[in-house]
């Protein structure tokens, strides 16, 4: 049996691959939103002097000082990782991960920045406005982690 042209069959084929388009499209243009912004960043951190720095190019940033609290929460994190002042890798992220160590709570923004807690240790420190160089905004809550290089 042979289907003959009918122009509906033909308009029902047009609007699925319209929608298809439409939903393609629609994928493409949020992926590319999405582009730049990590699911879990890298910076590896290291001591200049007696301050815990790091150097980012991808985001402009060269010994970027930890200050104001993050520079003992540091010392903790990294205690039992040998020469951890001569450089670390610190992975952090916005969202749980496998093996985090770290959840850190927002608490309030200040001068551009913004304060977290980390509970566990009872410590409080604030992040510089370069936390924006990696999140649209603060959020509510980060997760890290410290390995050896």
């Amino acid at each position: 049996m042979r289907l003959s042209y009918t122009p509906h069959r033909e308009a029902t084929k047009s609007m699925v691959y319209a929608g298809m388009v439409a939903v393609v499209l629609w994928l493409l243009m949020f992926l590319s939103s999405m582009a730049g912004m990590n699911a879990i960043n890298v910076i590896h951190p290291y001591q200049d002097g007696h301050t815990w720095v790091f150097d980012d190019p991808a985001v402009g940033l060269t010994r970027e000082p930890f200050v104001s609290g993050i520079p003992a929460m540091i010392d903790a994190l990294v205690a039992n990782i040998p020469h951890a002042k001569h450089g670390f890798r610190l992975l952090f992220s916005a969202q749980p991960f496998p093996g985090y160590q770290v959840d850190l709570s927002f608490v309030r923004d200040e001068y551009g920045g913004s304060w977290y807690r980390w509970d566990a240790e009872h410590m409080e420190g604030w992040l510089c406005p370069a936390l924006f160089k990696y999140f649209d905004g603060p959020p509510p809550k980060l997760y890290a982690k410290a390995e050896p290089l």
